[in-house]
This record gives C-alpha cells, structure tokens and sequence, in this order.
C-alpha cells in the first residue's frame, strides 16, 4: 500500500469514523483501522475514494500505509483496551512516531503510558476530544497534551479539523504530560454541572409555572439568543419541541429520570476533593446521577411523604428569575471547574492557560457557551487570578443575578421542589465570599477532642489549650 497517508487513526465506531472522514475533508489522507472488517468496510464505502481516506483490519497493513513519523490517533474506550492497542503497535512503529490517545482516559495512566513509551523512542499525547459524533464530523474543540516539539507534527491537521469561532481554531497546545486528558476531565464535569442546572431550571418551570413544552421550547430559544447562549440550551430548546414518535405528546416527557455517566464528573470530583479545591455545584451533579439511579426507592419513599402544595407563580416573574438564576449559576460552575484547573497545573506542572482553555471552548464542544469569550478575556486581563469571582469583570454580572437565585433557592425549599445544584451553585457564593466562617468552632472541637491545635486571629503561632 505504501506510506502515503497522512494520518492514521484507530477505531472505527461513530465517533472515530466521524474524526477520520473529518480529516479526509480537509484534505489530508488517512487510513482507519478496526478489528472489526465490517466497520473497516463500511469506512471505504462512506469515504467513497480510497485515496483520501481508507481502512483495513490489518495492525502491520495499517502502520506501513503511514507517512513518517507516523500520526496515530487511538478512539477507543478507555482502560486496558488503550494499553493493548498500544502493545500492538510498537511491534510496527519506528523512533518518533505519535500515538494520540483521542479518548476519555484517566490522566495518571496517561501520565504511565507516556513514560513508558518514551523509554521506546515513541511519543504519546493524550489529547481530548469534545463535540460528540456530530463535533467530530463537523468541527471538536480539541485539547491535546504531551510533548511541545511532538505536537507540531499533528498541529496543522488537528487545527484544519477542529471547530473554528470567529475563524480561530478550537485546539491549542495545552501543557506537558497528561495536561490534554486533565483539561477534558474537568470539562466534562463542568459539562456535568451545568447539565445538572439547566434541568432543575426546566424542572421548577414545570411545577411551578405549568410551562407548556411549547413554551418552554420559545422561552429556552430566547434564551439562546441572549446571554445564556450556548450549546446545552440550545439542545434543551430542540429537546422540548420534538414529539414522541411512539405515542402522544413530547418525547421527553416518557423518557426514564434515571441518568447515566461513564466516569469523567466522578474524577473530577475525586480529583478535587485530593487537590482541596471545592466544587460543589459539579459534585452534587455526579451525586444526582446517582441518586437518579435509585428510581424504585424513590417512587417507594415518594408515596411514604406528604410533599408541600406548590404554590403557583406568575409565569414572567418566574422566566426572569430562571434566566438570570441560571445564569449566576453558569458563572460560579465555571468558576469552581477553572478554579480546579489553576491548581491542578501547579500541583501537576501543566503550566495551563486559562484564557487559552476559555478559548477553545467557545465553539465544537458541549460546554460552549457565549459566556467563555468573557471568562477568556478575564484570564487575559489577569494572568494571576485565582478564582472568576474575583474578576471586576464578573462582578456586576453576578451582584444582578444572585438575588434571582436566592428567591428560586428558598421557592424550591418551600415548595418541595429539589434544586440541588442551584442551591449549591449559591452557598458555594456565600461561602467563597464570606470574609469569616464558623470554622474557628471546628477549629476548637478539632483541638479539644483530639489535641489538633489551632492558629488564632490576635497573634501568631500554633495553639493548644487544654479544654477540661
């Protein structure tokens, strides 16, 4: 076959089909590979000219047919799978040849499958990839890591292929090591946080506005042209006017309460809780994925409780406190996912840009939103800042909103309806702006149950004090 592809790319399941037509559309050649020849087949037949884009089942066929250095992109599930394709390749591959790893992996194996290979004179990226099928026909963000000088040789493909805002590329160099596969980590429980919000809002215009779907289709439509404008509203929007198509009335009213996950919010989760960074409007997101789970317990402790009578409420007071609720609510889920984010790239070396990150957001993945051109501007205005909340630049923007989410917070107290991630969304406020907290009290309990000592705010050192 010889070695005239220009990129290489192995599975071939929606996703990696979607990637590797991508590709083949903006004018680089690339061959497919699978174990499966029914998929390998199917790829040939789609691409239609062999010569831009091809597939086999055969691991050696595959790597011959690659220019070199080779450029070898892995989208496959995550976990051992990864590392036995890997092993299948180095029998095939020269000194500087690049293995990608496009999936959702955990970063410290990417950090050990970096090494590892590096001992064989290969390169490995592990580099995210967002936008689901669509993004990767149409145009992902996507975030690689690994080595800086290694990365060149994939840049101009992955910057043709990725999704473009305002004609910028959605894909930039990130950081060394495992940075790429950090990055999407934390996108995605952000993604899981904000999932979260937007279906507590349509949650509350439900019970208590009797939103129709068809209003609530124009109201999320509005909404998408404003600023709350992004991907997930968007979706939502589209979501609430489709009708099901095996009965009456709106699909999503006969889909099952009971979501699922494949892992990413719950590191991100563990992650932060072993950084000690608080993210709680993403934690409590993954905890409602979990709680949705036990839907027979639910219905079972539901008919056990009386729940309160919700009181109605005006229909566009109600939309004016949905929208600038949800959008408080954006503002600090990004900021506790970014927060993370600083830290992370201290503890772990990835020397991050944030503003950078901000950046390749803004168009091709599911977190997209009008909102990151505002969060990148403030990372571009200061390089240091700790936390989004501290820009001045946010500041109105959340002072104008907070008191919606308070009124919503203590309707939904009151009136039964759960508002987990909102409500979490807030304390989280109240807490990071709080300038004195009641710890010195655990404090104190800390020191008299177990000798823990305490610092004091009148004078300098560390303190005991024998409390009986």
């Amino acid at each position: 076959m010889g070695n005239t592809y220009d990129f290489g790319l192995i599975g071939l399941g929606v996703m990696g089909r979607n990637f590797i037509l991508n590709v083949a559309d903006n004018n680089y050649s690339a061959m497919g590979y699978d174990l499966d020849k029914e998929k390998a087949d199917a790829l040939i037949a789609e691409g239609e000219d062999t010569k831009k884009v091809n597939a086999t089942s055969d691991i050696k066929e595959f790597v011959n047919s690659l220019s070199t250095p080779r450029k070898i992109m892995l989208l496959v599930p995550a976990g051992k799978i990864v590392d036995s394709v890997i092993e299948s390749l180095l029998p095939h591959l020269d000194k500087n040849d690049l293995i990608i790893d496009g999936g959702n992996s955990f970063f410290t194996d990417t950090d050990r499958r970096e090494a590892y290979l590096k001992e064989k004179g290969i390169h490995f990226f592990g580099s995210g990839v967002s936008g689901g099928a669509k993004g990767a026909r149409r145009g992902p963000s996507i975030m690689p890591g690994g080595n800086k000088e290694a990365y060149k040789e994939v840049q101009p493909i992955f910057e043709a292929v990725s999704a473009k805002f305002k004609g910028e590329p959605c894909v930039a160099y990130l950081g060394p090591k495992s940075a790429g596969n950090y990055v999407k980590m934390v996108h995605n429980g952000i993604e899981y946080g904000l999932m979260q919000l937007t279906s507590e809002i349509y949650d509350i215009l439900k019970k208590a506005g009797n939103f129709s779907y068809e209003e609530l289709h124009t109201l999320f439509d509005s909404w998408n042209k404003g600023r709350l404008q992004s991907f997930l509203i968007e979706i939502s929007a589209e979501i609430f006017e489709k009708d099901d198509d095996k009965g009456n009335g709106k699909l999503v009213e006969k889909i099952l309460d009971k979501a699922k996950q494949k892992g990413t919010g719950k590191w991100t989760s563990q992650n932060a809780m072993d950084l000690g960074i608080p993210i709680p409007s993403i934690d409590i997101s993954v905890s409602m994925r979990q709680i949705s789970a036990l839907k027979d317990e639910r219905v079972k402790a539901d008919e056990l409780y009386n729940r309160p009578k919700i009181a109605a409420m005006d229909k566009d007071e109600l939309a004016k406190w949905a929208e600038e609720a949800l959008y408080f609510a954006f503002i600090t889920t990004y900021a506790q996912g970014l927060h993370q984010l600083s830290d992370a790239s201290v503890e772990y070396g990835y020397e991050l840009d944030l503003s950078v990150i901000a950046k390749i957001w803004r168009a091709g993945c599911i977190i997209r939103a009008g909102l990151l051109e505002d969060i990148s501007n403030a990372y571009t205005e200061d390089k240091e800042l700790k936390n989004l909340l501290l820009s001045p630049n946010f500041v109105p923007k959340v002072q104008a909103t907070v008191g919606a989410a308070r009124n919503l917070v203590a309707y939904g107290a009151k009136n039964g309806i759960p508002l987990p991630g909102l409500s979490n969304s807030l304390t989280y406020f109240d807490v990071y702006t709080s300038g004195r907290l009641p710890l010195n009290l655990i404090q104190a309990q800390r020191d008299h149950f177990g000798s823990h000592t305490y610092e004091r705010t009148d004078m300098e050192g560390i303190f005991h004090t024998e409390w009986e």
